[in-house]
This record gives C-alpha cells, structure tokens and sequence, in this order.
C-alpha cells in the first residue's frame, strides 16, 4: 500500500477490538515517532495496552470503546507547535493505515493519566491519536469542492490539483475542512487555515496531504 492509497482508505475509527498491537508493529512505530520527534522537534510518545484515558464519561460522549493504545503528540510551546503536531501527527496516521491499524484523532474525549505520559513545565499535550485494530475501517465524510478550498491564476495545473484532492481526503476538526490553498507565481504554494481551536493542526495535516497529492512535482510553501 502506498501513502496515497492510505490517504483514500483511512477513515477515522472509534471502536476498536481488545487485540492488542503486534509487538513488531509497535517497534515500527517507536522507529517512525523517533524520526518524526527528531525531525519536528516534538515529544510524541505511544502508549500501548492503557484503558484508562479512554475510560470516562467523555469518552462515551464521543462514542469510543475499546482503546487501549493511543499516540500523544506532546511539543514545547511554540508558536509554530500545532501545525507541526498536525503535519507528524498525520504522517504516523497514515504509515499505521499502511500497516494494517486504524486510528482516530482526538482533541478533547479523554483524560491524561498520571506516570503514563512525559510532559515537561514548557510543553504541551494537545491532542492524541488513537490507535488499534478496529472493529471495522471506518467511514467517509462528505468533502468540499476543489473550488471551495483553493485558488489560481489561469488553468490549474494538474499536480495542485491532485494536492488540493488528497488535502480534501484529511481528517479536520468537526470536519469543517477550513483551510485554502492559493497557488502562486513560480509554483509557490502558500496554506491558510480559518479560525478554531484546532485549525493550524488542521492546517499542518492537509499540508502534508498536499505534498504526498502533490509529488512529485517540486513546489515551495509560501
């Protein structure tokens, strides 16, 4: 499976099964969230075989059950920090759709759990990523129009478009997808996101989405 064919079959998950993850696949992820901790500098950390963050009422509010393994993308404050959040946070979301897992992004229904995650005085634990063996793979979600969240000068060309495509195949808050991409002169690409509590991890997700849509045609972010 490549990472665009994990874009398109990667739907958010609530409900998983009691299995836990095989211990291969767990070494897998412990490589790739170093790399992108080193590369982002960020702290993210996975927690395996803990129910408790996903025990409370909240939880059921948001409709999840069986949780036991979840991604916490921790990162010292910083103007720049949720952006970068959503752009690795996404990038461990879709190499789990490629090895088999199912995940879902998670801003407010669960509750940290004491000696179960490192978070020093200047960081920040702004959201975590569930993720397991699902009790099936999800849903789609009704998209916007390539129109709606993007502009260009002339004819489009065909590597934007297919960046702005993938863009739309992300996961955003509430699924509001309020973000735009304006191509400019010299295949500059300059992201925008709108106004929310979680709109520049948003932004940092569809970013990355982009890119992947995008290949492998080189542009640069405005």
């Amino acid at each position: 499976m490549t990472l665009l064919d994990a874009i398109v079959q990667r739907h958010s998950v609530r409900r998983y099964t009691t299995q836990p993850i095989d211990s291969h696949l767990v070494e897998q992820l412990q490589s790739l969230i170093g790399e992108c901790n080193a590369q982002g500098g960020l702290r993210i950390q996975l927690v395996t075989e803990e129910p408790r963050a996903f025990g409370s009422w909240l939880v059921h509010y948001g409709a999840f059950s069986g949780v036991r393994n979840y991604v916490a993308l921790v990162g010292a404050k910083a103007e720049d920090l949720d952006e970068r959040i959503g752009y690795y946070g996404e990038r461990i979301v879709l190499e789990a759709q490629r090895m088999g897992l199912n995940t879902c992004w998670v801003a407010l229904t669960y509750k940290k759990v004491p000696g179960t995650i490192t978070i020093g005085p200047d960081e920040r634990l702004r959201c975590v990523i569930s993720i397991g063996y699902g009790v099936d793979n999800g849903h789609g979600h009704k998209i916007k129009t390539i129109d709606r969240v993007s502009r260009c000068q002339g004819e489009m060309p065909q590597w934007f478009r297919q960046g702005v495509e993938a863009a739309l195949l992300a996961p955003t808050a509430i699924n509001q997808q309020k973000f735009r991409f304006t191509l400019h002169e010299g295949d500059v690409v300059e992201a925008t996101h709108g106004f929310g509590p979680y709109a520049a991890i948003d932004l940092g997700i569809v970013k990355y989405h982009f890119e992947l849509g995008a290949s492998p045609h080189p542009f640069t972010w405005k």
